[in-house]
């Protein structure tokens, strides 16, 4: 693991970005899409197909902006699972070091992310209560694989999106530069996840793994769950009975998720983490 930490404490110390200097915070917005638009809940179904051009871009702004802060709310957590982590372990190895820079990494990209949502939208989202606190459960008692899988199931959700739309010339430029930013750092970040997953789970015997798997299942589906929420219908003036249902039966977003996490569900499955509870959440939630 030492290997590893030192090789990534070399990436970072060549590629980190600085979104403070690297974006013109004051340069103004405009009107692009706020994602990909085949990424919005709702394209593909009758609704999308309803709605005008100008409405289908702010509703793409709005679920951009919610991805964003479901992605501050993860990074939280994930800063106080590596931290209980790290608590005792000696501060001059590698893996120690990389922690923290890590953990710097994502406090910028917090930042970066609320002032990013501020400039696209006026409403300021943020999970439902029962996500709210089932994360702050999650991250008092995660340890081990749960913890480190589950960092990894949250980062590469975002990173299959924002890698689309970072490409995508008409994904407003503002977004498009933030999603840059976050897919270069974010990189390494799974890179670590993984060796970490994979090392905590050496001597794991079957029940471990079958707990771990579920644990690190449902926090998938908290987290996926929580990225588009019905405010945001509301905010945008849609029905939201209706996009909420149309949404919940979208197969064309459903497909999209599948396609991008194939890499990971295989990963899970190298490791003895898509045991067949697990997949069952997975096939609920539309990753699998």
């Amino acid at each position: 693991m030492d290997q590893t930490a030192e090789r990534l404490l070399g990436s970072a110390s060549r590629l980190s970005r600085d979104p403070e200097t690297e974006i013109d915070w004051d340069a103004p917005v405009g009107d692009g899409y706020g994602m990909s638009p085949e990424w919005s809940t709702l394209y593909g179904t009758p609704y999308w197909d309803e709605l005008t051009e100008a409405q289908q871009r702010e509703l793409t702004r709005h679920e951009s902006a919610s991805v964003a802060t479901t992605g501050i709310w993860f990074e939280m957590i994930l800063q106080q699972l590596i931290l209980r982590d790290i608590y005792d372990k000696p501060a001059r190895t590698p893996e120690f070091q990389w922690a923290l820079t890590e953990i710097a990494d994502e406090c910028r990209h917090s930042i970066m992310f609320a002032r990013a949502t501020e400039r696209m939208v006026e409403p300021a989202y943020r999970p439902r209560l029962l996500a709210r606190e089932l994360g702050r459960m999650f991250k008092t008692v995660a340890t081990g694989e749960s913890a480190y899988a589950a960092i990894l199931v949250a980062e590469e959700v975002l990173d299959v999106m924002q890698r689309d739309w970072m490409r995508d010339s008409r994904v407003e430029p503002l977004v498009r530069t933030v999603n840059h930013i976050h897919v270069v750092e974010e990189s390494r970040h799974m890179v670590f996840a993984r060796e970490e997953t994979r090392e905590r789970l050496a001597r794991a015997g079957r029940g471990r793994r079958w707990v771990s798997a579920l644990v690190i299942a449902i926090a998938a589906d908290m987290i996926v769950s929580s990225m588009v929420g019905r405010e945001v219908y509301v905010n945008v003036g849609l029905d939201p009975e209706r996009a909420v249902r149309e949404a919940r039966q979208n197969e064309h977003h459903r497909s999209l998720l599948r396609t991008s996490c194939a890499n990971l569900m295989d990963f899970l499955g190298s490791v003895g983490l898509l045991t067949p509870a697990a997949s069952r959440v997975y096939r609920r939630t539309g990753l699998l």
